[in-house]
């Protein structure tokens, strides 16, 4: 998410209006970007300030980046918060990133609401805590009928714990005899994960110059065109956002075609 959102009768705010203004005679040539927003550790390390102020200032890009996909009509925007894996991350940083969460959603979701932001959180909310999940829940459920952005943000995600998790409640449907094998399929089995009612992504984008995947829908990314930028996250702009589409639409997909 982004930082506290400040209500505005001018909207957009200049810079990102005006980022927008290249491509936004046309809709973007795809529906669906994922993206991996990392870097922000490593940013504040080269700013010489607390790690922690790294996580602020992405929240400040991704709050950039979503106002950014809204108004150049992208249909769906997904990004990777907190993996499963993140866990393993000093208590205090986790403990902040919780808060972090907490804050921006309690913040901004008037204004997301304005620009009819639909929120979705994905990912394992078992352990997730109960006073975070509840304003998960509330936000989802009050966004709803909202008919811009759909705005997925993974929390407590893995895409290989999701397709675990998924194999596991068709095997249980299978041993009630609800499901027989012939009925599982791709289509079935994607029903079954966290992103069931959201299409693959067409172009995932990694920040920060890593490459890898990082256990970032494994299923949905099959056929995602992939762009690695150098870019740390928190300097990450509606400009860089727009010329990963700029090579997007420059790109042949075959799917396993000539």
């Amino acid at each position: 998410m982004g930082p506290p959102l400040k209500a505005s009768e001018s909207k957009p705010v200049p810079e990102i209006n005006q980022a927008s203004q290249a491509i936004s005679a046309s809709p973007p040539p795809l529906k669906h970007v994922a993206i991996i927003m990392d870097g922000n550790r490593r940013w504040a390390d080269q700013h010489r300030l607390p790690r922690l102020s790294g996580h602020k200032e992405g929240v400040k890009a991704l709050k950039k980046i979503v106002s950014h996909a809204g108004a150049i009509g992208l249909e769906y925007l997904t990004v990777y918060a907190f993996s499963s894996e993140n866990w393993q991350r000093s208590r205090e940083e986790v403990r902040y990133l919780f808060e972090l969460f907490a804050n921006v959603l309690r913040d901004e979701f008037d204004e997301l609401a304005e620009n009819r932001v639909r929120l979705r959180f994905i990912g394992d909310m078992s352990t997730i805590p109960a006073r975070l999940k509840k304003s998960f829940d509330r936000s989802m459920e009050d966004s709803k009928d909202n008919t811009g952005l759909n705005l997925q943000v993974a929390i407590n995600y893995g895409s290989r714990l999701e397709i675990t998790l998924a194999a596991k409640r068709i095997a249980a449907e299978a041993a009630a005899g609800k499901l027989s094998p012939a009925d599982v399929t791709e289509d079935l089995l994607n029903t079954y994960l966290f992103t069931g009612e959201i299409p693959d992504p067409e172009m995932m984008i990694r920040t920060g110059g890593e490459m890898r995947l990082s256990n970032y829908l494994l299923w949905q990314a099959a056929y995602s065109e992939l762009y690695i930028t150098p870019t740390l996250w928190p300097d990450f702009t509606p400009e860089n956002f727009d010329e990963a589409l700029e090579e997007y639409a420059q790109r042949n997909r075959r799917y396993g075609g000539d």
